[in-house]
């Protein structure tokens, strides 16, 4: 049988003099080549510097003069605001170099890495706008009034696959991270507990028989993970994590993600009406999918 091709189509910005690019590894991710066409139409090829699936971000890097290469001014994404103005910049259904505007929706969602996929990890403090982003947006520029970048578009929410004026990017504060881990490491490396678990609400707490509380209803605890080595047990209620209260899943991801593995984690449980302090050892969380 003759062999298939398959193209994708993204978007991407230029984040330093290096000629490094960012995009979205939802758009690289497979590619046994990649090309980078530039405003003025120039058309170069690329190598893939690092991806990190979790986050849908991928790092690229082009061998062209300093002067072709233009980056963009980082914003503080987490002095965004709800109701700013946000200008998403891309190539929708391969339109070059549109712009579509809008506000900022709202701050602090929890986006699933790969929505089509049952996935552990969630993409923390999301960025929600409802400036108009379709199909070849991702990896392009969300900017502020200003023209600085606050963040990465990389998701729609739709059941017609056009806009709804329901957009997501991931902050540009996370991409700096990702960034300096991929230029450090050639991947990014996170601390892992391993375990699943759901916030505690007033049902759950009525249905268990116990006081309603801040916490995080441990449901499963993976063998020989380091929950499991730390004696955490499924029906536990964690409190707090190195005897700072947690208060939901996601702040709780965030500190154990940012825990370097090999580092104790202070985990303090509800068991029984009783308090208990254990140390987990965090180790470095799976790559999904098998990546």
């Amino acid at each position: 049988a003759p062999q298939q091709y398959q193209s994708a189509l993204g978007s991407g910005f230029v984040w330093d003099q290096n000629g490094h690019i960012v995009t979205n590894n939802h758009v690289v991710n497979g590619a046994g080549k990649i090309e980078v066409t530039f405003s003025d139409g120039t058309i170069v090829p690329a190598k893939l510097v690092g991806a990190d699936p979790d986050s849908d971000l991928a790092v690229l890097q082009v061998d062209v003069t300093a002067d072709r290469l233009h980056p963009v001014q980082l914003a503080d994404s987490n002095a965004v605001k709800v109701g700013q103005l946000a200008i998403a910049i891309g190539d929708p259904f391969g339109l070059e170099g549109t712009m579509t505007t809008g506000i900022i929706s709202a701050v602090g969602r929890s986006l699933p890495a790969d929505e089509t996929a049952a996935q552990s990890y969630t993409i923390p403090d999301i960025i929600q706008t409802d400036a108009p982003i379709n199909p070849g947006n991702s990896g392009g520029a969300l900017i502020n009034a200003v023209g600085e970048v606050i963040g990465i578009n990389t998701a729609i929410f739709s059941q017609s696959g056009g806009s709804h004026g329901i957009g997501f990017a991931v902050p540009i504060q996370l991409a700096r991270e990702v960034m300096a881990q991929i230029n450090e490491h050639g991947r990014v490396i996170r601390g892992w507990l391993g375990i699943t678990g759901q916030n505690l609400t007033p049902t759950l707490a009525e249905s268990l028989g116990i006081e309603m509380r801040d916490g995080i209803l441990v449901s499963g605890v993976l063998e020989d993970g380091p929950a499991d080595k730390a004696n955490v047990k499924p029906g536990d209620l964690i409190i707090r994590l190195d005897r700072k209260p947690i208060s939901g899943s996601q702040q709780m991801l965030k500190i154990v993600s940012e825990k370097p593995p090999g580092d104790p984690l202070g985990i303090t449980l509800l068991r029984d009406g009783k308090e208990i302090e254990q140390v987990a050892i965090v180790a470095e969380r799976p790559a999904l999918d098998g990546r």
